[in-house]
Formats: C-alpha cells, sequence, structure tokens
C-alpha cells in the first residue's frame, strides 16, 4: 500500500485522524488527503457512523461532502446536521477526476466493460461511448476498482479515483476522463467543538439551521433583518419535517455573529423563528474567489 493511501487504525492517536463516508479509495477518502494531509483518515460505512466516529473522540474531525455542482445537493446530512452534535469548522472543494482504472495486464483495446457508480458512469458517457465498451453499475466507485482488481481481467475497467488506483494496484488506462472537467464536491469539516475564526479577518461564513412560525409571510418576515443590515445570505435550501408540516431551513450567510450587523440579523431571524441554531462559523475556501 502506498503511503499516501494509508488508513487510520485502532493504534493511530485519534487527534490525528480524520472520519469519512466510504471506502478506502473513495472520493471522500481523497478529499481527506487534499484537506488534511498530515490526518490518517477512517472509513465509515455510513454518515451516521463518521458523525458518531467525530462525537465519540475517535477522530478529531469529520470531513463529509455536502454538495456537488452537478448532482446537487447530498441526501440526508442537512438531516443529519441539526442532532448530529457536531460544529462546522472549514469547508474544502474536490474537483472531481475521474481515473479509467484497470489490471496491469490490460489494454485500451482489451476492455469491455466498465465498473462504477451510476453517477460516475453518467459522467464519462463520452468516452465510455468513444471506446464502445458496456458500462455496469456497481454500489461505489472505490468498490468497484477493488472488484476490478480482485477479479483481475483484462477485459474489465472501473471508473473511480486516482487514491483508488494507488490502494488496488490499478493502472490508469485514461486519465481525467470526466465530460464535465468543472465538476466538483464541497466538503465541510465537521468537529466536536465550535471553532470560529478571529472575526477581524474577514471571509467568514456562518451556517445556520432553523424553523420559521407557522404564520403568514413568516419566512419573508424572518428573511428581512439579512437585508435591512446588510448581510449576504450566499446559500437557502428548505426541508420539511414533523410529517411535512414544519418547515426547516438551511442557510449560509456571509460575516461574523460577532459582527454587529451579523448580530442584528441573528436576532431578527430567531424572533420570528421556532428556532434557531449556530452550525458552525468558518473561513470561507480560496477556491470560492477563483471560480
Amino acid at each position: 500500500m502506498s503511503p499516501a493511501a494509508t488508513i487510520a487504525t485502532d493504534a493511530t492517536d485519534p487527534a490525528q485522524v480524520v472520519a469519512f463516508q466510504g471506502a478506502p479509495g473513495a472520493y471522500s477518502h481523497l478529499a481527506c488527503r487534499e484537506a488534511l494531509p498530515d490526518f490518517a483518515p477512517l472509513p465509515c460505512a455510513t454518515f451516521e457512523d463518521a458523525f458518531a466516529a467525530v462525537r465519540e473522540g475517535r477522530a478529531a474531525c469529520g470531513l463529509i461532502p455536502i454538495e456537488n455542482s452537478t448532482a446537487g445537493r447530498v441526501a440526508d446530512i442537512h438531516h443529519l446536521l441539526p442532532e448530529g452534535g457536531l460544529y462546522i469548522t472549514a469547508e474544502h472543494f474536490l474537483r472531481v477526476r475521474h481515473q479509467l482504472l484497470a489490471p496491469k495486464a490490460a489494454t485500451v483495446k482489451s476492455v469491455k466493460r466498465v465498473f462504477s457508480h451510476v453517477q460516475a458512469l453518467s459522467q464519462c458517457r463520452r468516452i465510455i461511448k468513444d471506446m464502445g465498451i458496456e458500462p455496469v453499475v456497481s454500489s461505489d466507485t472505490a468498490g468497484s476498482a477493488r472488484e476490478v482488481a480482485e477479479r483481475n481481467s483484462p477485459e474489465e475497467a472501473a471508473i473511480a479515483s486516482s487514491i483508488a488506483g494507488e490502494l488496488y494496484g490499478l493502472q490508469v488506462l485514461r486519465a481525467d476522463i470526466e465530460d464535465n472537467h468543472t465538476n466538483t464536491t464541497r466538503f465541510i469539516r465537521l468537529e466536536r467543538q465550535r471553532r470560529d475564526p478571529d472575526p477581524q479577518t474577514g471571509n467568514s461564513l456562518t451556517a445556520i439551521m432553523f424553523r420559521v412560525r407557522s404564520v403568514p409571510a413568516a419566512l419573508y418576515k424572518a428573511l428581512g433583518g439579512f437585508a435591512t443590515n446588510g448581510v449576504n445570505v450566499v446559500k437557502l435550501e428548505s426541508y420539511l419535517s414533523d410529517g411535512f408540516r414544519v418547515a426547516e431551513f438551511y442557510a449560509e450567510i456571509e460575516g461574523h455573529p460577532a459582527h454587529r450587523n451579523v448580530d442584528l440579523a441573528l436576532q431578527e431571524l430567531e424572533y420570528f423563528s421556532r428556532s434557531l441554531k449556530v452550525l458552525g462559523v468558518f473561513t470561507a475556501h480560496p477556491f470560492r474567489s477563483e471560480a
């Protein structure tokens, strides 16, 4: 196994462990290596397991995908955030680069079938069509790479991350084969304690979850404080809970709660809401200004 693909073990200091959802070699594993190269990644079967690993102290933090530029928001994450007992402390953007991986004996001409998650296959339609190979849907990208490596057939390939190729000993037949070269996944870093950045440094984002009161124009009134106090809302998503009777909202705003205009806007939001929780304050990733 290459050093880049090292996985956390029971002997690893939890203070140097980052939990992620997925199998070794998943894109979340690659995101961990990019965002926290000095941490040992801990693969978890589900998002709930990743949250629990951080909450129980088996990992210092978790790196969880929250949205993708092509596929949209990641299901279940916003439902886990309010009750997960963790706080957002940073964000990371991963450019999704799909690799066509195959056993060492395989060639571009020998490959007849390619295995991967349905989204990865759909994101690489052009090369699959050009090569005239059969796409086969599997449960995930990393698992596809592992299974192709185990069968060791020159007729099979997988679409997965570069780290999956390193981990399972596969060669890259074609690199960066995705149709859309701007495909990007946004991850959030979760920890047990809030770690608000210095309010004087700028570029702060505040993540909140709130429920509005069941009265006419409640959302309009609740959000009015952001407009009157000059606070920019950069993200707003709604969710139905409690048997489709209650509207819950996840929002991200520019600024720090220590800034007077943000504080006033949050006070007004709280007045018109049934509940309000700050999920974290963090520094905006440089990718936002580069995109």
